[in-house]
């Protein structure tokens, strides 16, 4: 049985492909909700270095310990009962990145689908989001965004493994009904640098929660 949030505790989930802009913008809801923030463990992940030097040996342990880490870190934040706002989703580790790593011949059947009947066997025990933020960005910006930030780990990352992913993620945009969904053009909306854009977004989330439906921000208003 699934654990349950409070009746006013609030679990905000961000999905995008790499590059989309989901660690700002949890930082900036973060600070505007007074939500407890929630990042993706990058720097002390002990597994990401060396997945991307050499995707097949370590695709299966990269995906179990985000499996594992991402799980924990959901029970925690709706144990303490604050509300929360996370910048990835444990449904992308699934249906995104696990299922790209198989297609590219990463992850074997057999670790394929065992990783799978963990993951619906730990997702059961699992609150479901109160709305899930789904950035959309095209992949030519991904690529420009990610060579701007330099991160060394993500030196390596090839755009036709963005490209893949984002396949993925627009094939998962059909079939994702664990709760309403806002998505938005992160390429239009400059969230970071204009108040009006990240204004129009907290506003659209406030409707969204508020009438529990799905809305879509492509134009800034």
């Amino acid at each position: 049985m699934s654990q349950l949030l409070q009746p006013n505790q609030r679990m905000i989930v961000l999905a995008g492909n790499i590059g989309s802009g989901k660690t700002s913008l949890t930082q900036l809801l973060s600070l505007s909700f007074g939500w407890t923030p929630s990042y993706e463990s990058v720097d002390n992940n002990p597994y990401l270095a060396d997945f991307y030097a050499d995707m097949k040996t370590w695709a299966m342990h990269l995906q179990m310990y985000f499996l594992g880490n991402r799980a924990n870190e959901i029970e925690n934040l709706a144990k303490a009962g604050n509300s929360a706002v996370l910048d990835r989703s444990i449904y992308e580790d699934a249906h995104i990145f696990v299922r790209a790593l198989h297609e590219m011949g990463n992850l074997s059947d057999r670790e394929y689908q065992s990783y799978f009947k963990l993951y619906e066997l730990v997702l059961r025990t699992l609150p479901k989001p109160t709305l899930l933020i789904r950035l959309q960005t095209p992949v030519e910006t991904l690529v420009d965004r990610i060579q701007r930030r330099s991160r060394s780990i993500e030196g390596t990352i090839d755009p036709d493994y963005l490209r893949l992913l984002d396949s993925y993620y627009k094939q998962w945009d059909q079939e994702y009904t664990e709760s309403p969904v806002l998505t938005i053009d992160s390429q239009k909306f400059d969230f970071v640098n204009n108040p009006e854009h990240f204004n129009e977004i907290v506003e659209t989330i406030e409707t969204c929660i508020a009438n529990n439906t799905n809305m879509i921000l492509s134009e800034p208003a």
